[in-house]
């Protein structure tokens, strides 16, 4: 029997091993998950293989939709479950009803009652349609852009909200964001940060003549790599001498190859493309420096607890960030890392040039930001919040493995029979 399911758009995903590490930490901690991923992963790396639990992928698009379209034409299908079809079937992301109608009898099979999704996205609107047609309940972890930013699908932001059990951000500055937007929802969010294990980072290696500044992250507006550049030209015009990485890739990366060039910058700053975590772990050890310097894009995307960060912190790396969303949850200007105002070239190479130029402040920011990282962010700590809530608010079963490994979960709470019933037939 498990004791809940985690429902995924994508499993394992190269690009959220912050969600992978969670499931995996579940996984250890005796709570028996079922892994359910609607898509396979398109990731060249399996960490699957890793993870001590079967991932179950549902069958491709068309498989399941003539499935379910069978069902329906052999009368197997409740009454809900065919209005829905006939209502949405040419709507926009009607494939979420058809996941719902295919997955929920497999879930009841399993003993699950509770689905917990992360992004507010494919799975989480999926969720919302167990919830519907089958009278499961569902939480999701929101995380920045699947939350910050409005959707025109028929389930939206709102919609989610509201029908979840709680909902978790990873910063607090997301959770008083979604509580003014959604007033009734306040008391049901909860903010818990994303987890990283804490081993596996790499010996810092000695400083080089030439300062090293790594960045990393996806080539996309929010993550503020053309500032980085323009920053990158300021220092190189006031005689600063370093070497600027920036790994990643995505939609933005001729732009920036462009502003490299223009500013005449090839010898000083270098896009070296998507790398694997393991290679990351390497430049992370033989940078002096790291910076990402966040902005709010255009339609009120942005990073909200950006991962790399963390990372940085823990592999003892001086970090350098702006003062968006939770970034400023995360380091404590002046204490154990620096930020700027986004959007400010002229502030962040003020920023890289001060550290560049005092070695003896970046190692006692680093020291400062390694242990503020661990008491923050270790997965042990950040797991069992996401577990507690579960508990208490889903509330889901709890094997006897989990007890066994922590004997100071908290208590199911004892549910009325009566409002198990409104619960479960809920519209």
């Amino acid at each position: 029997m498990n004791s809940f399911a985690y429902l995924f758009e994508r499993f394992p995903s190269f690009v959220q091993t912050f969600v992978y590490r969670e499931a995996a930490e579940m996984v250890r901690r005796g709570m028996a998950p079922w892994l359910v991923s609607i898509r396979r992963p398109d990731d060249p790396v399996d960490l699957a293989a890793e993870m001590a639990a079967e991932v179950f992928y549902l069958p491709e698009e068309k498989a399941l939709r003539a499935e379910v379209d069978a069902q329906r034409a052999a009368g197997k299908l409740d009454r809900r479950a065919r209005r829905a079809m006939a209502r949405q079937r040419a709507a926009g992301d009607s494939q979420r009803i058809f996941e719902a109608i295919w997955l929920a009898p497999r879930l009841r099979e399993r003993g699950v009652r509770h689905v917990h999704a992360h992004f507010g996205g494919v799975a989480a609107r999926t969720a919302w349609w167990l919830r519907e047609l089958g009278g499961f309940s569902y939480s999701f972890t929101g995380h920045a852009n699947d939350i910050f930013c409005a959707t025109d699908f028929p389930v939206s932001n709102a919609d989610l909200v509201a029908g979840a059990r709680f909902v978790v951000t990873e910063t607090d500055h997301a959770r008083r964001w979604m509580e003014a937007t959604y007033p009734a929802a306040r008391g049901r969010i909860s903010r818990v940060f994303n987890g990283i294990a804490l081993d596996g980072f790499l010996p810092r290696e000695p400083a080089g003549a030439v300062p090293r500044i790594l960045s990393v992250g996806r080539y996309v507006e929010k993550k503020g790599f053309g500032d980085l550049i323009a920053a990158c030209a300021l220092l190189r015009d006031r005689g600063v001498a370093f070497a600027c990485e920036i790994v990643g890739g995505g939609p933005l990366e001729a732009e920036l190859l462009g502003q490299i060039e223009a500013r005449q910058l090839g010898g000083m700053v270098r896009l070296l493309g998507p790398r694997p975590q393991t290679e990351v772990r390497r430049l992370l050890a033989q940078a002096q420096l790291f910076v990402l310097p966040c902005v709010v894009e255009a339609d009120g995307g942005s990073d909200n607890l950006p991962t790399v960060i963390i990372e940085a912190m823990l592999a003892g790396v001086p970090v350098i960030s702006t003062t968006v969303a939770g970034v400023p949850e995360m380091i404590a200007a002046g204490e154990d890392g620096l930020l700027t105002p986004p959007g400010d070239p002229a502030a962040l190479a003020a920023a890289l040039e001060r550290l560049v130029l005092d070695a003896a402040l970046g190692e006692r920011l680093a020291t400062r930001a390694r242990q503020s990282a661990v008491a923050k962010f270790s997965v042990e700590t950040t797991v069992r919040e996401l577990q507690c809530l579960l508990i208490r608010q889903a509330p889901i079963f709890v094997p006897e493995a989990a007890r066994d490994h922590d004997s100071t979960l908290p208590e199911v709470p004892r549910t009325p029979f009566w409002t198990g019933l409104m619960r479960r037939f809920r519209p």
